[in-house]
């Protein structure tokens, strides 16, 4: 990817810098008074800029009130520091675009659209700035928001390749903020986004079935998802790195889905810092997709620091990571997941993980290194649910068991696990109200479970350590049992079976194991103390 993307960098200032052709817009009628409707004096800018070759758009000091602005191939936009495009709020200034009297896509309600175009950028120290300040749908409250009949989302490229957004902010976007749909060759770097974290739909970055791209040094607050990669249809999302962004967002800070029709694969997520989130990292595979070979690595992780000023649905909705495999209807067909790999994973948060598959589409290979969930304030689970978007009634049992599990880290219906230091260091306090499991593992087989903690270690009336139903074929070795420690692991489910610990100092637990009445006399077997 680091190759590619020193390649599309030459390839741009071979095609838009080594004419050094500038176009000031100031020198086609805008005025930057933000009275006057500046779109059309850009528009010619950019006209003129891809009749000559390419080149760059220059934007001087100024506030630029805008309607819909269309880029073509070989152009840069550049708005120089003190430069802000705003978003016009009169809705006859977004018509669709025509040119040659051939209608480009669907433009209405975006300020900055391309459809079938290479080598375009954005960059500069300016600004692009929407009209949503205002709050949406998401702060608590008993009044229900009435959602408004038009909206700007500041950016929609499609079908283009060879795009970069370079170190601009854009503030307050109405919808969708920078939505690219079927593009390859996109970069998207040091570019800051900042909307109201009370306002519904407004994403920071949505990767729509694109291909080659490389977001990185980027910071996002949004309202909704920050980094969001779909498939509204067969197009995967493939060939993704993000890296070095710090992220905050009201609903999920990295997502996956929950369009879902095509594949997610070859995907590397590292060195993030994800804070006051509702869901840290989320993959929702709703509508037939496969995810596979995805990684998240070197990341900071913190849900909601005061979920009581969310909306009650979404602060029972909280998960530092969450991954569930669902139809979102009845004819839907079975995603799937495999090959994820989490790793070096430090979260603070107040609920745990949930990682879940279906009886009839396990995630395959699942491994989870160096993860660390510390939790310092009580969560009430009684009214948590797994998220919605498909088939998700809070009534339906299925749905909900798991998301109520009482422990940190829930797993269900998965066929190939690895999990390796995995430390639950909790609150005294809060493990006096709800001494959960560190791990809760549930329908799953051949296994490798390596090094789990807890503090405090709990008593005999604490949930064990580790909580193993209907497992079966799993390796479970080099874990400590401290002094003065409850029980370490506890097993149900009559199709418990193959359960092997070796090589773990447990005699300084009440009792090593547990097992109810259903359980096989022979599912244990154990090596050492």
């Amino acid at each position: 990817m680091d190759v590619l993307k020193l390649v599309f960098l030459a390839v741009l200032s071979a095609n838009v810098g080594a004419q050094a052709a500038t176009f000031n817009i100031s020198d086609f009628g805008a005025r930057g008074d933000k009275n006057t409707n500046d779109a059309p004096a850009i528009q010619k800018a950019i006209d003129r800029c891809n009749a000559g070759g390419g080149g760059t758009v220059y934007c001087p000091a100024g506030d630029y009130l805008c309607g819909v602005i269309q880029f073509k191939s070989n152009v840069r936009l550049y708005l120089d520091n003190g430069a802000t495009i705003w978003a016009s709020t009169e809705p006859n200034d977004f018509i669709a675009v025509k040119t040659d009297g051939v209608l480009e896509g669907d433009f209405n309600a975006h300020l900055l659209v391309a459809h079938n175009r290479q080598n375009i950028s954005i960059a500069g120290q300016g600004t692009i700035r929407g009209n949503g300040t205002e709050d949406l749908g998401r702060r608590a409250g008993p009044d229900k928001p009435k959602m408004p009949k038009f909206r700007i989302a500041a950016l929609l490229f499609e079908d283009c390749k060879f795009v970069a957004i370079r170190d601009i902010k854009i503030l307050y976007s109405e919808t969708w903020t920078l939505h690219f749909k079927h593009c390859e060759q996109v970069f998207v770097e040091g570019v800051t986004i900042l909307n109201n974290f009370f306002r519904t739909n407004t994403d920071g970055i949505d990767l729509n079935g694109c291909k080659d791209v490389h977001i990185s040094n980027c910071g996002i607050t949004a309202g909704d998802d920050c980094i969001c990669l779909k498939t509204s249809d067969t197009r995967p999302c493939e060939n993704v790195v993000v890296t070095n962004c710090t992220l905050e967002s009201v609903a999920t800070a990295i997502k996956f889905g929950t369009a879902s029709q095509g594949d997610f694969r070859d995907i590397r997520i590292s060195n993030c810092t994800i804070s006051n989130s509702t869901v840290g990292i989320g993959i929702f595979v709703k509508d037939g997709g496969t995810v596979e070979r995805a990684a998240f690595e070197n990341i900071s992780i913190g849900t909601l620091n005061e979920p009581q000023q969310v909306q009650s649905w979404l602060g029972n909705m909280i998960y530092p990571v969450f991954v569930d495999i669902e139809r979102r209807r009845d004819s839907s067909k079975a995603g799937a997941v495999r090959d994820i790999t989490f790793r070096d994973i430090d979260i603070h948060s107040d609920n745990g993980i949930l990682v879940q598959g279906m009886p009839e589409s396990r995630i395959e290979n699942a491994t989870f290194v160096n993860i660390t969930v510390r939790v310092n304030k009580p969560f009430d689970y009684s009214a948590r649910t797994k998220h919605t978007g498909g088939k998700s009634n809070p009534r339906d049992r299925r749905k909900t068991i798991y998301a109520r599990k009482p422990s940190y880290f829930t797993l269900a219906y998965v066929d190939g696990l690895f999990l390796d230091n995995i430390r639950l260091p909790v609150g005294d306090d809060v493990f006096r109200r709800y001494p959960r499991s560190a791990l809760s593992i549930n329908e799953t087989k051949n296994a490798t479970i390596r090094t789990v903690s807890r503090t405090p270690a709990g008593d005999e009336n604490s949930e064990p350590v580790i909580a193993l139903h209907n497992c079966r074929d799993m390796f479970i070795t080099g874990c400590f049992a401290p002094e003065a420690a409850g029980t370490f692991l506890g097993l149900s489910g009559d199709k418990t079976r193959g359960i092997r610990l070796v090589a773990n100092q447990l005699g300084n637990a009440a009792k090593a194991v547990v097992e109810t009445k259903e359980v096989p006399a022979d599912a244990v077997s154990r090596q050492g103390r």
